[in-house]
């Protein structure tokens, strides 16, 4: 079993939740998809699957919703 965690921009609601889990749930090997919303900032999706992903599966799956994962410039400074 592997967690995964990705930074995805530009959702801002529930449908916002639902079209981003159902295009990562289409994914082979995802078990699960739990997403923190954070309306019009950057929100957290955590992808658990029965093995490692590739992250351009998952930029793609994202973008197939609607959304970005998001670039090392949406990140919060530290």
């Amino acid at each position: 079993m592997t967690t995964s965690t990705y930074r995805v921009t530009g959702m801002t609601c529930g449908h916002c939740v639902a079209a981003v889990t159902e295009e990562l749930q289409a994914l082979d090997g995802v078990t699960d998809v739990t997403v923190d919303l954070v309306a019009g900032g950057t929100s957290t999706v955590t992808v658990a699957s029965d093995q490692p992903l590739d992250e351009t599966a998952v930029a793609e799956a994202v973008d197939e919703a609607g959304y970005a994962l998001a670039g090392p410039r949406d990140l919060p400074l530290a």
